[in-house]
This record gives structure tokens, sequence and C-alpha cells, in this order.
């Protein structure tokens, strides 16, 4: 049933949007178009420069394969992000390993931000 309401909404929105669209007749976001929004907050202000790249990264990671996939720490140790050094390295930018959970925290909330 999910997937004959995806056929008829657009397959790139998370079932988040699709939820929403249903029941709410909210217009729904593709991935890309959240990215996208997330991206324009200049919520990554707040970090130096290779976390800020980390997290753009994660952006279009997200863009292109959805949500489940930036949030395993797993992820950093695939392209692009290997290009920017172990996983520990890329933790150590964002000072610890909880301050990276938190981060990727609040990119989530940055993505379901409304408007």
């Amino acid at each position: 049933m999910v997937e004959a309401l995806y056929g008829a909404v657009n397959k790139e929105v998370n079932l988040f949007d699709l939820i929403c669209h249903v029941a709410y007749d909210q217009l729904p976001l593709t991935r890309k178009e959240r990215a996208g929004n997330a991206k324009k907050r200049n919520y990554f202000t707040k970090y130096g420069d290779k976390a800020r790249k980390v997290l753009e990264a994660l952006l279009d990671k997200y863009a292109n394969e959805g949500i489940a996939n930036i949030e395993s720490i797993e992820v950093l140790r695939v392209n692009p992000f290997d290009e920017f050094g172990s996983p520990l390295e890329i933790i150590n930018e964002f000072g610890s390993k909880e301050e990276y959970l938190q981060a990727i925290k609040e990119l989530e909330i940055e993505l379901y931000k409304t408007a």
C-alpha cells in the first residue's frame, strides 16, 4: 500500500512527507528540496570549515539516499567522507562523539523544519 502511495506522489519523498501529504494535504518536499532548504538557513556557520564540509556532504547523502544513511557513524567510512580523514578524525572536528551525534540530531531538525 505504501508503495502505491509513493508511486502516486513521487518516489524521492520521505515517508514523513508522504504521511503529511496524505493526512494533512501538505505539498510533499523531495529530499533534495529539504536538503537545499537546510543549506539556505546557514545552520553550518557555528562549525569549523572541515565540520561544515562533512555536514554538507551528509546533506547530499540524505538527498540521494535518505535519512537512515546519515544516522550511522559507519557512513564516515565511505566516499566522500573518507577524503576528510578517518571516522575518529572527522568526529574530533566536532569536539567529541557526543558533539558529533548532537550535530547530526540538529541537522535532522533543520531538515524537517517548516518554512
